[in-house]
């Protein structure tokens, strides 16, 4: 099998760091392929005064398959940028939905979970939540029930409230990801 292609997706600007980067690491080490989109591939700031220039924008999520027909996994990054720039992003919950009916695994931290709710793949799933009222309502809104656990990990979706979670999510998805090989 080839090493596995993941799809990192960050808000424009707040994404939530550690996040990021700790997952990156694990996954590379382990061989995995990190593309970073957002949406408008511009240099992004992340909450702790990071900057990262993604690999390009998300509409153009296809343009990095490398020759392959989906990535292995996605994942949206979370932050306090979550709620501008991925909650009514019009492109990430197709992409999110095609995925996960091509069997491929999905993730999301923080406020970014909406992402998975609006796309319509958590109904009646636990997810890992955080406490901000706007969030819990579209988790109510998406049918899924919010848990106070840093890390939850169901069938082929992860979730994590943990903003020092990145090594724990990375290490649990190359478990899912060597379960599928």
């Amino acid at each position: 099998m080839n090493s596995p292609l993941i799809l990192l997706v960050i808000p424009q600007n707040r994404f939530c760091g550690q996040q990021l980067f700790d997952l990156k690491e694990v996954l590379e080490r382990e061989t995995g392929q990190c593309r970073i989109l957002s949406k408008s591939g511009k240099e992004a700031r992340g909450e702790d005064k990071s900057s990262l220039q993604p690999d390009g924008m998300l509409v153009d999520w296809n343009r990095y398959l490398q020759g392959r027909h989906k990535y292995d996994a996605v994942v949206v990054i979370g932050g306090k940028g979550s709620k501008t720039s991925i909650w009514d992003d019009p492109i990430l919950p197709q992409i999110l939905t095609d995925h996960f009916r091509a069997g491929k695994i999905l993730g999301a931290f923080g406020l970014s979970v909406v992402a998975l709710g609006r796309a319509g793949l958590i109904s009646q799933c636990e997810v890992s939540a955080l406490d901000d009222p706007a969030f819990l309502q579209e988790l109510q809104d998406a049918g899924a029930f919010p848990e106070g656990r840093n890390l939850i990990a169901t069938d082929r979706i992860i979730t994590s409230n943990d903003p020092e979670g990145g090594k724990s999510f990375g290490e649990a998805l190359l478990r899912m990801l060597a379960g599928q090989g």
